[in-house]
């Protein structure tokens, strides 16, 4: 695979460690491994990258596995000390909300937006999906692993729901997108760290992405059953508010399917 020549400098430039592996297995799995390791080398923003992410994790244990240099794999580290854990339910969706903005400024005349809680969708399909673990034996340490469809071809794509700025016909600046995306996930950590007004502004900034709000939903929960209504809010804990026959449901966890 390749590396850009001149690695990532605007995106070294927000992160205090940016480390571009040639390949690896996991970003999160190596990247949690490493700040576990190293604490004092690693803190709050750093980062792995790859263009080869050979075993790569999703929600609900899922793996998948992408053609080299179709995809760009980023794991950063959060240290969340300073921030309520009534409110790191929203750490994952301040992350999809930042990779939206950052697709967003780059796709500008395509609909793109957030689906609950953090998959990044352009016209209805999926282009970046994220996945927030945290450490084991450190709560108040998180890492938030994306992995967006940059230069992945129609053909390559693995389901019909999915998408990338290739099939789309453009190209990724992927140094600017992880730029964009390190900010507003920085500055997003931080204004629900401060909290009252601030926290409000990121918390505003996820609703507003989010296109799964309005629209009807089917919902498969964790024990296997379903839930079908229409979503109509986010609420202060960063859960989804479904309304199934005129009974409000809250949804702290599911997969979500926009119904059409």
């Amino acid at each position: 695979m390749s590396i850009p020549e001149n690695g990532y400098p605007r995106a070294a430039a927000v992160s205090p460690r940016l480390h571009v592996a040639p390949s690896v297995d996991s970003t999160n799995k190596k990247l949690l491994k490493d700040a576990f390791d190293d604490p004092e080398g690693h803190p709050h923003l750093s980062a792995v990258v790859t263009r080869d992410q050979t075993a790569g994790r999703g929600r609900l244990d899922r793996t998948w596995v992408t053609p080299p240099d179709s995809a760009l794999a980023v794991s950063v580290l959060l240290r969340v000390e300073a921030v309520p854990v009534a409110q790191r339910g929203w750490i994952p969706l301040i992350a999809g909300a930042a990779m939206t903005a950052a697709v967003r400024a780059q796709l500008e005349d395509r609909e793109v937006g957030l689906k609950w809680p953090n998959d990044v969708l352009v016209g209805g399909l999926k282009i970046c999906g994220i996945l927030a673990e945290v450490m084991p034996g450190d709560p108040h340490a998180v890492v938030v692993g994306a992995g967006v469809n940059t230069r992945m071809t129609a053909a390559e794509l693995p389901v019909p729901t999915a998408t990338s700025f290739a099939a789309l016909g453009r190209t990724a600046d992927e140094d600017q997108l992880l730029a964009d995306y390190l900010t507003r996930l920085r500055d997003g950590i931080a204004d629900l760290a401060v909290g009252g007004t601030a926290a409000g502004l990121a918390t505003t900034a996820v609703r507003d992405a989010c296109t799964t709000v309005g629209s009807d939903v089917s919902v498969s929960l964790p024990d296997g059953s379903s839930l079908i209504g229409r979503a109509t809010g986010i609420d202060d804990e960063g859960r989804l508010v479904v309304d199934a026959a005129g009974v409000a449901h809250v949804v702290s966890a599911g997969d979500v399917v926009h119904v059409r």
